[in-house]
């Protein structure tokens, strides 16, 4: 479920490119708090707590209590810019966080089991093809991941959105209901290997007989019949 934090921050009743140059140099990244049909707040938080928030992972799926002049505001972050040169933040949005409020977010998708995947022992290789999974979900029901099970794939098999075990309050948003998550693809050369077994076991269906059994002799051609003098 969402993991709620506390976050401070100071009013920036300045705003313009200036003003935000100059929070920046003094250890403060500008932001701004929108949403739940209320006049948009600018703010300023902390570059260093900002930066170890970010760094921690799971950022934009964290709910924040963000106290400003001793009232907290209810948020989740929308999105933060980079600086394009240095890779430091530069701006967040917030957005603000109503009673029984519904949004979407971007969750990641983990995966258990791969050590033990019979597929893995084979020599496949996981393929993950959904890192994220589109949710709607209740601010307060928000999962921080997604799991899926591959222990028990093998070569070939795959897992799909369908097979997902979503908590009360969430849904996704997958455009197509059937989308293929993780799957096990087979080893370099496999399908070379497979194809000749494959083919050597269908001939002998296809003469309509039986292979010879191994170490067996092929029967001896019929001698012609003697001509008469």
């Amino acid at each position: 479920m969402a993991t709620v934090k506390e976050f401070k921050a100071t009013a920036r009743p300045v705003s313009g490119k200036g003003a935000a140059r100059a929070e920046r140099r003094a250890g403060r990244i500008p932001a701004v708090i929108y949403g739940d049909n209320k006049p948009p707040l600018a703010i300023s938080v902390d570059d260093k707590e900002l930066r170890l928030r970010i760094q921690a992972g799971r950022f934009l799926t964290t709910i924040f209590n963000i106290e400003l002049d001793g009232q907290k505001h209810r948020v989740i972050p929308r999105d933060y810019h980079l600086d394009p040169v240095k890779d430091f933040p530069i701006h967040v949005d917030f957005f603000r966080l109503g009673e029984g409020a519904t949004i979407r977010v971007n969750v990641p998708l983990h995966v258990n089991g791969a050590e033990t995947a019979p597929g893995v022992k084979r020599g496949g290789t996981i393929n993950i093809v959904a890192h994220t999974i589109e949710l709607e979900a209740e601010a307060d029901s928000i999962p921080q991941y997604l799991e899926v099970d591959v222990s028990a794939l093998d070569i070939g098999s795959s897992l799909h959105i369908t097979d997902l075990k979503l908590p009360k309050g969430v849904k996704t948003l997958a455009r197509d209901a059937d989308l293929t998550l993780v799957t096990i693809v087979p080893p370099s050369g496999y399908g070379e290997e497979a194809a000749p077994a494959a083919a050597a076991a269908a001939a002998p269906a296809a003469a309509g007989g039986k292979a010879p059994a191994a170490g067996a002799k092929a029967p001896a051609a019929a001698a012609a019949p003697a001509k008469k003098k």
